[in-house]
């Protein structure tokens, strides 16, 4: 541990802190893309709302993963008087979308960087034998979720008059309603193309985050834009997990990414996942909680305000 502190003090600062801006603009451009799926419901909510419930989104995934997306949900249902269900489906939408970019983004490295990591098998024979020998596991593995997957469909199938009749699969079947107005929304939006230019930018900014940090240790500073691409990419899959804000599947697919690029993993390849992601984290608790804070006494101001215009009105008539 004092190794890779060592190696965090000698960070060039300014590039962590760049990136922790470039991650902040992306948290308000998601909320200003969420709006654009709200909107076609027939809400206009407060775009204030929205941008400080995902700010609170990213602070509560910390506290139990995933819990953040159901948290925003109930705060603009709360303050916007939006049905949750409808506000769920349209994160759905996102969450569609998102899945969409980040597999054209591993597409794309697979194409560009699959010799490196042929190489990087090639040149390292503990690896090669570690994916040789459990080549025939994965395979077993897949197929046993084909199989019990296929089990379960046809289960379904011949008990499907049984199940359609539970009260269970009714509630079920009327939230999953209220999910398809959320995901048509995306089709219903009048603003298509700032939906996608919002989707663009997010994303941009979420890898240029990671890129921009590689100047700030010498050991990555001559690693290339592919490899930032890689480190992101399996980075962002250590995020899709299920853990606390990606604490530990996140360092670890960075680390282990870094590694097949010539960075040294106990020292260096540590020193940059803690450097990067312990910013972020730090950055999303500060703002978070700030969000947490100011949510309820903004909207009482704002509906306080409103209440107060038509008596204003009435006096100047």
């Amino acid at each position: 541990m004092d190794k890779i502190f060592s190696a965090i003090r000698t960070a060039d600062l300014k590039w962590i802190i760049f990136s922790l801006i470039l991650g902040a603009l992306s948290h308000i451009s998601r909320s200003l893309r969420w709006n654009l799926l709200i909107e076609p419901l027939g809400y206009k909510p407060r775009k204030i709302n929205l941008i400080l419930s995902v700010f609170i989104m990213y602070l509560t995934n910390f506290a139990i993963p995933r819990s953040g997306e159901v948290v925003r949900c109930g705060l603009v249902s709360k303050y916007e008087n939006i049905p949750f269900s409808k506000l769920l489906g349209t994160v759905i939408s996102e969450r569609v979308v998102d899945v969409i970019i980040l597999v054209i983004l591993g597409l794309t490295m697979i194409a560009t960087q699959s010799q490196v990591l042929i190489d990087f098998i090639n040149n390292n024979p503990a690896y090669k034998e570690v994916f040789t020998a459990n080549s025939e596991k994965y395979t077993l593995i897949l197929a046993v979720m084909g199989v019990s997957f296929l089990l379960i469909i046809g289960l379904f199938y011949l008990l499907r008059k049984k199940i359609m009749e539970t009260k269970i699969f009714k509630k079920v079947e009327d939230l999953l309603m209220s999910f398809k107005q959320g995901l048509i929304s995306i089709v219903k939006m009048k603003n298509k193309w700032k939906f996608i230019a919002h989707s663009i930018f997010i994303w941009t900014m979420y890898f240029v985050m990671i890129y921009v940090c590689f100047f700030s240790f010498e050991f990555t500073s001559d690693l290339s834009i592919l490899a930032a691409l890689s480190v992101f990419v399996m980075a962002t899959i250590g995020i899709v997990i299920p853990s606390p804000g990606g604490i530990g599947t996140w360092h670890f697919l960075a680390i282990e990414t870094l590694f097949i690029y010539g960075v040294e993993k106990q020292t260096n390849g540590s020193a940059f996942a803690i450097a990067v992601h312990e910013s972020s984290m730090i950055m999303v608790l500060i703002i978070g909680l700030i969000c947490l804070i100011t949510l309820p006494i903004i909207n009482q101001f704002l509906d306080k305000k409103k209440s107060a215009e038509p008596a204003d009105n009435k006096t100047i008539e």
